[in-house]
């Protein structure tokens, strides 16, 4: 009987062997599994990876800052050309233009009204041949006290523009020699980053707690490159 029963479990071993070593039958594939897989080869188009933006400027030892703003003292401008920021030159231009035509403004009104109020301290009329004779007309109906404050304004005027012309000729010096300096010596890039992190405070002795003398905060520290 155990002969019989032995030779039963080695023909079902077999046969159990031999199933599992048989190959699987090829599935056949639907229409929809064919639309998927176009579906799938569409989506997995090669593509160029993005390229970094970020531009890096390394100090250049050889721009000299000394020649930056020597050439700006004697001439506007020419030191942010040197610098290659072409961009500031009109700016610095239109700044100086536009207090030169304040002064010019402001002399002449001021050459004006003074001559207008010596003709009155004096108790004179000009004649018609005689400068400012037309404003002396003109201004007949306003007074002495009027002629004076605008002398006065004027000439304060007229020197505040030259004031403000020597301040923005000294400006764009410091700002050509800053930016020369900052070549020279200096990586300027807009790279950065920033990470954020927990950490512990102490505080003041009068805000600590009974459980424990620190409180916990949030530390963020940006790193310039």
């Amino acid at each position: 009987m155990q002969r019989y029963l032995l030779i039963i479990g080695l023909l079902t071993g077999l046969a159990f062997s031999a199933m599992a070593q048989t190959p699987a039958m090829p599935v056949k594939k639907t229409k929809a599994d064919s639309v998927q897989g176009k579906r799938d080869s569409l989506k997995s188009k090669p593509f160029v990876p993005k390229t970094s933006t970020i531009e890096i400027y390394h100090p250049d030892s050889t721009h000299s800052p000394s020649k930056a703003w020597h050439r700006s003292v004697f001439i506007p401008g020419l030191g942010q050309v040197y610098n290659r920021q072409y961009w500031k030159v009109p700016i610095i231009y239109t700044g100086l233009t536009l207090l030169v035509v304040m002064y010019k403004f402001n002399e002449k009104y001021y050459t004006q009204d003074l001559a207008i109020a010596k003709y009155r301290a004096k108790g004179i009329k000009p004649g018609i041949n005689d400068p400012y004779y037309a404003e002396y007309t003109l201004y007949t109906r306003l007074s002495d006290a009027a002629i004076t404050d605008a002398v006065r304004g004027y000439n304060r005027y007229r020197d505040l523009s030259v004031l403000l012309f020597v301040a923005a000729w000294g400006i764009q010096t410091i700002d050509a020699y800053v930016d020369a300096k900052f070549m020279h010596s200096y990586s300027m890039d807009d790279n950065f980053s920033a990470k954020i992190g927990p950490t512990l405070l102490n505080p003041m002795g009068n805000y600590q707690s009974f459980n424990s003398a620190f409180i916990p905060g949030i530390k963020i520290t940006f790193a310039l490159r």
